[in-house]
């Protein structure tokens, strides 16, 4: 399998379990079938992906102002959405889909943090060759700053 399937694998199944715990905690959140389930966490997964960091962006002022609070909103809404567009799952009220984000949020987290699916961070290291040879064309290799990801 492959390393991006694999991540992509890993990360609907993780997003499927706390759509799952959401549901089984906090009334007004229902799903019909486990196909309903899966459909809504991948299509939950997908608007996270390509709609909220649009939101975000729209919204940058309010989330400032609130200190980030705005975002439970966001998720809030997606869910909603979600519950709109996938027949077999369903989202009662905002305040339903709000405690639902919530839970999400913090399963995904958890689950993230267990796993080790969460985003990858980028840090810069330097290191400077050993070797004792001088090039007159500059640094050698392995000289100046890397990238790990």
């Amino acid at each position: 399998m492959s390393p991006p399937l694999k991540r992509f694998l890993q990360r609907w199944l993780t997003n499927t379990i706390a759509v799952l715990v959401a549901a089984n905690v906090i009334p007004g959140i229902e799903y019909e079938t486990l196909a309903g389930l899966l459909v809504a966490s991948l299509v939950l997964g997908v608007l996270n992906a390509l709609l909220r960091p649009l939101l975000l962006l729209l919204s940058l002022p309010l989330v400032v102002f609130t200190l980030g609070l705005f975002t439970l909103v966001i998720n809030a809404l997606l869910l909603m959405l979600v519950g709109q567009l996938v027949k077999p799952f369903h989202v009662e009220t905002f305040w339903a889909a709000f405690w639902g984000g919530l839970i999400i949020s913090l399963v995904s987290l958890v689950l993230n943090t267990f796993t080790g699916t969460g985003e990858k961070r980028i840090e810069l290291h330097s290191r400077t060759s050993r070797s004792h040879r001088h090039d007159h064309d500059g640094p050698g290799p392995g000289a100046g700053p890397i990238i790990d990801v």
